[in-house]
């Protein structure tokens, strides 16, 4: 990636500065866009060390792409970002606990079993952690008071069969994302409630495996390579026969429609590149299929009306990047006394594996500041269509000592079918 050129489209105005994400918590140039920017194209040049001061600065980035939806030239940071963890990864080794995450994460059979077996780990490690041996034994994720999911005992995978039908003259695919298949199967359970009430058949693709994400925004290609090509192969084949693949997670969606051409480009493979480009428009959030191409929302406004407030965030890859936003509203309207908090664009704060162990002092602050905006709305309930935002929101609330619960859209939805 020619970084000097990235540098060089940017005509300094600005405008990204007061909505970066990790700019608004550490304000100083070098952590701005514009900052990394020029960072970018001292290291492309020869005149920056990538050492473990630089590190930090890249690893810094929340990825929340704020600053490539007000760019005039709509410069991709993100992407310039992601390049760079790649060389990062190369040089300085991937942390054991991200190998091994990714290692799960890319093997789907060896994290079904480890899902057999969370709940008792996960349980364990909280002890320890929060016993008299926390001093001397950490664990990256498992912080004093934060609020986790935990592991369902079997997948929405493994409890389903593969082909769901519902009656219906069309299927989609669902690619459930990989938290939705451990940890919030309510959201996935969800899609299957409506698509039952819509008589849309619903193949679930367990040949289906991680989008990649993770390992994108921590610089593992050779992982994210063997996932994507897999993925690629396999929408090809199923989307012979299905109308679209909707996915319930704006992270997996994105990664998916958007970014899997982006990385195929980064590493000069072309044409890769162009099957994810094809397949790109049939894989869409789950929200805006039901929306734009079936009568939920007529059939919504049939039901009655519940008395609690909602609020809605944007998850940074499901508006800035997909254009999702109006979808999950006007369905949610149709039944819900809605409220906009102050700023629903501003980022939860996720930021990736690395900012959720490395970094989560930081995740922790842009978190507080979203879960005072809910608590300001009024709301009882906070939603949004993806699961890492969940993760973030929901112990940023309980650090808060909030009343407010988070809920997917969808969720909230089959509920008014019920």
């Amino acid at each position: 990636m020619d970084f000097a050129k990235f540098s060089q489209s940017c005509v300094k105005c600005g405008k990204c500065i007061p909505i970066c994400t990790i700019h608004q918590i550490k304000r100083d140039e070098i952590n701005s866009p514009r900052g990394f920017l020029d960072l970018l194209a001292a290291y492309k040049e020869g005149n920056l060390e990538l050492d473990k001061e630089a590190k930090q600065v890249f690893e810094s980035c929340f990825l929340c792409t704020n600053c490539v939806e007000v760019c005039p030239s709509h410069i991709r940071v993100d992407n310039a970002i992601e390049a760079v963890r790649y060389d990062i990864a190369k040089k300085f080794g991937i942390a054991w606990y991200k190998k091994l995450i990714f290692y799960f994460l890319r093997t789907r059979k060896a994290l079904d079993i480890a899902a057999k077996f969370g709940f008792i780990f996960q349980s364990c490690a909280f002890s320890l952690q929060n016993s008299g041996m926390r001093a001397k034994f950490s664990l990256p994720f498992i912080k004093k008071g934060r609020l986790l999911p935990r592991f369902h005992h079997k997948s929405f995978l493994n409890q389903n069969a593969e082909f769901i039908d519902n009656g219906g003259e069309k299927s989609v695919g669902f690619f459930v994302g990989c938290l939705a298949n451990y940890f919030y199967t309510d959201t996935a359970n969800a899609v299957l409630k409506i698509a039952k009430e819509l008589k849309i058949n619903v193949d679930l693709m367990k040949g289906q495996v991680c989008c990649g994400a993770p390992h994108f925004f921590t610089g593992d290609f050779k992982s994210l390579e063997i996932l994507a090509k897999k993925n690629v192969e396999y929408f090809e084949k199923k989307l012979e026969s299905l109308e679209y693949i909707i996915v319930p997670e704006a992270t997996c969606s994105a990664m998916l429609s958007v970014d899997l051409e982006h990385f195929f480009t980064m590493i000069k493979e072309e044409e890769w590149a162009k099957r994810a480009a094809k397949i790109a428009p049939k894989i869409k959030l789950a929200t805006w299929y039901f929306y734009e191409k079936t009568p939920l929302l007529k059939l919504l406004q049939t039901k009655g009306k519940k008395e609690f407030v909602l609020t809605y965030h944007d998850p940074c890859h499901a508006k800035k990047m997909q254009g999702v936003f109006k979808e999950p509203r006007e369905l949610l309207k149709a039944n819900y006394r809605f409220v906009e908090m102050s700023d629903s664009n501003a980022c939860c704060g996720f930021g990736g594996v690395s900012m959720q162990s490395d970094y989560y002092e930081r995740a922790l602050e842009v978190g507080l500041k979203k879960a005072k905006m809910i608590d300001e709305s009024g709301a009882r309930v906070v939603s949004a269509e993806c699961s890492a935002c969940r993760m973030q929101i929901s112990n940023a609330l309980s650090q808060n000592q909030s009343e407010a619960i988070f809920k997917s859209p969808l969720e909230l939805i089959a509920e008014i079918l019920e």
